[in-house]
């Protein structure tokens, strides 16, 4: 299909601030399209908020769901509500390019995944942090799931996002799809502008959690990182966060 319509997953909590610019970015994007918020019990006004952009753009377009989970599980009940052949995935705190859809939509005329460009904005020096490639039979397995669009069949193949991750979930996705055998496709004019964190304590928290979900990746995959934070990897360890033992690498 050249013009799929796409379902635009949204996981997010305490997105007041921000929640709002991502659904101006998203309600202008190439129809056709639908957004489907997953709200993890948020206790700001992030539901009220997208509850007047469903009074202003109908039930047909943004849909608003309460589910207190993790991004992994959240992001599947998202899934299994979306009516689109593909489903995209961003964040509350991202800012859409006008032809973000558009270019996921060329790239997946190729490709069964496609990967956008993500622009960190905010504090410089956050911004200027570059992310760190993995590859796997020659496919960059790091996109984040900030701007990745997947063919509804791919994810009903692989069976969507593993919900006991605690970050890294999208790596993992990733890497499940190219291992099944299926194709990435990156597309850098497909473009989303993801706030970086303004705070260095936001920023220890962002490298903890990113430690974290390596670890969750080495038990269960095998040793894929060659290097991952080592508080995020003994925490994981000692406290229960991967029901995974851990694999030769393959």
């Amino acid at each position: 299909m050249d013009h799929p319509f796409i379902s635009v997953v949204v996981t997010v909590k305490n997105e007041e601030r921000h929640i709002a610019d991502l659904l101006d970015s998203l309600v202008i994007q190439e129809e056709p399209f639908e957004v489907i918020i997953i709200d993890a019990a948020s206790e700001d006004r992030t539901q009220h908020i997208v509850r007047e952009y469903i009074k202003q753009y109908g039930e047909e377009k943004i849909r608003l769901r309460q589910y207190a989970a993790q991004r992994g599980e959240s992001r599947n009940l998202g899934i299994k509500m979306a009516r689109g052949e593909v489903v995209a995935f961003t964040d509350g705190d991202c800012i859409a390019n006008p032809n973000w859809l558009k270019g996921m939509r060329a790239t997946l005329r190729d490709y069964d995944i496609a990967a956008g460009k993500t622009i960190n904005i905010g504090y410089k020096p956050f911004e200027e942090l570059g992310r760190v490639e993995l590859f796997y039979r020659g496919y960059d397995i790091t996109y984040p799931s900030a701007n990745l669009a997947y063919w509804r069949y791919v994810l009903d193949d692989i069976g969507g996002f593993d919900p006991i991750f605690v970050t890294a979930e999208d790596i993992d996705l990733n890497f499940r799809a190219v291992k099944a055998g299926y194709t990435i496709g990156y597309n850098p004019r497909a473009i989303i502008y993801h706030r970086a964190r303004s705070t260095f304590l936001g920023f220890f928290k962002q490298a903890f959690w990113n430690g974290f979900g390596r670890k969750q990746l080495t038990l269960k995959h095998g040793k894929l990182w060659g290097n991952y934070n080592v508080m995020g990897y003994f925490t994981c360890k000692f406290f229960g966060g991967s029901r995974y033992k851990p694999r030769p690498e393959e």
